[in-house]
């Protein structure tokens, strides 16, 4: 099994699902005690949210930079970012390590052509849906992203980092969520992208009418894929 190496804290609420998602694969995969090989470099979100918002993007990549660097000389054999928004320096951060770094918006992607749906509702912060790192990387495996109207970006947004970031479920949050959705599914999205770590603790499928494609599931999938050398 080659050890996969996180890069976590980003919420550690969303890290934490990383963690038991690739165990749980993995047990599924071998056996009922069987887990993952893996290493966890966890940062102090406080900084990386702080360089975001101030559009100080280049200090927060040192930041990341720096912990896969640590995950490699530990014998990290491949990098895992578990976070959406900090895809948008992906770029350096691979070219910082020589081990692979396995991208969010592949299986992303992928899942979306799996079921036929070639028009996807992209959800996530601010930066992830009005800015391009991740919808370039979709859009180029075919997809046609759509993303919420300007309100409900910022409820989206606002939701993320003041409730899911610090372990708050509200229903009446969900409920502003299934809104979003049927606005998108009402312009032709087909699928949407939980294009946010946390999402995930607050949208379930049966949440949604339309199907939702889970980066963190999709994500961990992948690492164990190359875990166990699929």
């Amino acid at each position: 099994m080659r050890t996969i190496g996180l890069i976590g804290g980003m919420s550690w609420e969303s890290s934490a699902e990383y963690y038991r998602l690739i165990n749980q694969q993995v047990r599924d995969r071998l056996g009922p005690l069987r887990s993952a090989q893996l290493l966890m470099h966890s940062v102090d979100f406080g900084p990386v949210e702080q360089a975001q918002h101030a559009g100080r993007w280049d200090d927060a990549a040192q930041i990341l930079v720096d912990a896969a660097r640590s995950l490699e000389a530990g014998g990290a054999e491949c990098v895992v970012l578990c976070t959406n928004t900090m895809h948008k320096v992906a770029g350096q951060i691979q070219a910082a390590i020589s081990v692979p770094f396995l991208h969010i918006a592949e299986p992303a992607g992928e899942a979306a052509l799996a079921i036929d749906a070639r028009t996807v509702g992209l959800l996530g912060t601010a930066f992830t849906m009005e800015q391009d790192f991740l919808k370039e990387r979709l859009t180029a495996q075919g997809l046609q992203v759509l993303v919420p109207e300007t309100e409900d970006r910022l409820a989206v947004h606002r939701i993320i980092y003041d409730e899911l970031c610090v372990g708050v479920i509200s229903d009446a949050s969900r409920e502003r969520y299934q809104q979003v959705i049927e606005a998108l599914a009402a312009r032709g999205a087909q699928a949407i992208i939980l294009g946010c770590t946390e999402i995930s603790l607050l949208i379930k499928p049966e949440h949604s009418e339309l199907p939702l494609l889970d980066t963190t599931e999709l994500h961990a999938r992948a690492a164990v894929a190359f875990a166990l050398g699929d």
